[in-house]
């Protein structure tokens, strides 16, 4: 039984993208290579609990409750959190807000060695303003502070995944 022509042709595109290697990006992005971690942030944190979601999803770490027992220990080391005007209307009131959000963090071993250098996350988001939908406005900034956190997040567990761990023992040739 022959191939059809349309068929061949559909088939061609996911044929190209399975020989160059594509990969939807899924759990697998999250892989750490630690085999345990601590979160050193307190428990009510929006980062740590969407951290601990990632890593629990990914199935390659387990997150531990004392620093002595993990191999790596996530600090926070900042978390700015701006909202600054980014323009006004004709009558001086807000008609933009910016959201500014920049964030760092580093990975250290039970002695206090880093193993993943301070790295630093920085994010925006502009939002519109208006006077007669005060309520509507603040909870469209609250869903945007979520959506900018869930976004760090993602590129914590991106950049933790990627970067090559340094050995603490060998000094660097700098």
């Amino acid at each position: 039984m022959p191939i059809s022509r349309r068929r061949l042709l559909a088939l061609l595109p996911t044929l190209t993208l399975a020989a160059c290697g594509f990969q939807l990006r899924g759990t697998k992005s999250g892989n750490l290579p630690y085999k345990t971690i601590f979160i050193a942030l307190p428990e009510t944190s929006d980062v740590r609990i969407w951290l601990e979601r990632y890593i629990n999803a990914a199935n390659s770490s387990t997150i531990v409750d004392a620093p002595q027992l993990a191999e790596a220990t996530f600090q926070q080391l900042s978390d700015s959190r701006q909202k600054t005007i980014l323009s006004v209307n004709a009558q001086g009131r807000v008609r933009e807000y910016r959201l500014q959000l920049t964030y760092s963090f580093r990975l250290i071993n039970a002695k206090g060695q880093v193993l993943v250098a301070p790295n630093e996350i920085s994010l925006s988001r502009d939002i519109t303003f208006d006077d007669s939908n005060v309520l509507a406005k603040d909870l469209e900034e609250n869903l945007l502070w979520r959506d900018m956190t869930n976004d760090l997040v993602n590129q914590i567990m991106r950049r933790l995944s990627i970067i090559k761990p340094r050995n603490p023992d060998v000094e660097d040739d700098e």
